[in-house]
């Protein structure tokens, strides 16, 4: 009897061992040939911020991609790694697919996941050839030498298997839909802003697991890294603010109130600064047109501070 039963144990262990296994194994995509368009690569490089966490902390070259920033998390410190195209520390080796699939997917060339610090869950709407031409447009830049230190992560958080299933349970990997009844500027702007731009990974709450909570998405909550507050940039945050002063806000990092952009925000300025102005114009009319919604609220400011 004692026998059958540890015989039935091991079968429901390998059986549910087979099934994690299962579930977490990435799936790649298919990248057939084609030529590169390096000025649309430049655009999306622009659009997506990736010098802004990218290149190398505390120089003034904005392209030199060499990694190192710290990006602190509940779970942990994750370390931006290098993307020039080094050969040796940088992407110079990987192919096309290797790439698509890191960005579209969040799947290393060596067929493991990425952590979702890497926004992998905003850029899986962008169009395959548009992801290549990026590819293209970054192997351009000037090689930067430099092995990134690995991530700081306790366990169980360090497991990269498990990202697997985080990503059944927050990842959807359909493409951007552009919406028929609407110009084709907001189209434009809705594929940048919830594509490249990947803005709901900052500006949108996140549950106990890390996965943004789709309700309160662009309202805003607690700075992911741990410090300070994310702005609402739904009409329940930014209601007050016309289409030109948010294009103006995406070129100067200037609010209409006076204020300026601060902190985690000034290289993002940066970057869309680089935008052309029909870009940052779509993406304006896209945001005003975000409803209202209510997000968490911001802990009280101490007196004198």
């Amino acid at each position: 009897m004692l026998r059958r039963t540890l015989l039935a144990a091991l079968i429901a262990a390998l059986a549910a061992f087979g099934l994690y296994w299962w579930l977490t194994a990435p799936a790649a995509l298919a990248v057939p040939p084609r030529s590169p368009d390096l000025a649309n690569g430049q655009e999306l490089f622009n659009a997506g911020g990736c010098s802004s966490c990218h290149a190398v902390p505390n120089q003034p070259d904005r392209l030199r991609l060499g990694g190192g920033l710290a990006l602190g998390s509940p779970f942990g410190t994750f370390y931006v790694p290098n993307i020039s195209p080094d050969p040796t520390d940088g992407i110079g080796r990987w192919s096309e697919a290797d790439f698509v699939n890191a960005v579209m997917r969040g799947i290393s060339p060596e067929g493991t996941h990425y952590f979702p610090a890497f926004p992998y869950t905003s850029y899986h709407l962008a169009k395959i050839d548009d992801v290549r031409d990026l590819f293209a447009y970054l192997k351009t830049l000037p090689p930067v030498s430099g092995r990134v230190r690995d991530h700081a992560l306790p366990f169980p958080f360090n497991i990269r298997r498990n990202v697997g299933i985080w990503k059944l349970l927050f990842m959807n990997t359909g493409p951007f839909v552009a919406d028929a009844a609407r110009s084709p500027q907001w189209n434009r702007g809705a594929y940048l802003v919830n594509g490249f731009g990947h803005c709901a990974e900052c500006h949108s709450p996140r549950n106990l697991l890390g996965g943004i909570i789709t309700a309160q998405r662009f309202a805003g909550g607690p700075n992911p890294e741990g410090e300070g507050w994310v702005p609402n940039i739904t009409q329940q945050g930014i209601g007050s603010w016309s289409e030109k002063d948010i294009a103006d806000f995406l070129e100067t990092g200037d609010m209409p109130e006076g204020d300026s952009a601060s902190g985690a925000m000034r290289p993002v300025i940066k970057n869309l600064a680089q935008l052309t102005a029909e870009d940052r114009a779509a993406m304006a009319a896209y945001l005003k047109s975000l409803p209202p919604v209510q997000g968490p609220t911001p802990p009280k400011k101490k007196e004198g501070g």
